[in-house]
């Protein structure tokens, strides 16, 4: 059985990588895509304290964030595609949507 620790590991790891790539990257696409990392790191780490206190909150929880992340993923999408038609870019550096 693997224990805890390396999940929580794996999961910081993964969350640090994804706050990197938001705070780094300045495509929009993978500024979402990073943030999707975040959110599966969250999962792997309600996963692991479910199993490990053997109860099925940690489950729900992360089915929860999966349906967040669904719900990101369409609007995000729909956000990109509405700046690219607007500007022909999805650069965030690009971007000024406050300038006439």
């Amino acid at each position: 059985m693997v224990p805890l620790s390396h999940y929580l590991i794996l999961s910081a790891t993964l969350f640090s990588i994804g706050v990197l790539g938001v705070l780094i990257r300045r495509n929009a696409i993978v500024v979402f895509m990073c943030v999707e990392i975040m959110l599966n790191a969250v999962n792997i780490s309600l996963i692991a304290f479910d199993r490990y206190l053997n109860q099925h909150d940690g489950q729900i929880f992360s089915f929860m964030v999966m349906c967040v992340a669904a719900a990101e993923v369409s609007v995000g999408l729909a956000i990109v595609i509405s700046l690219f038609r607007n500007k022909a870019t999805v650069n965030l550096d690009e971007l000024n949507l406050m300038k006439w």
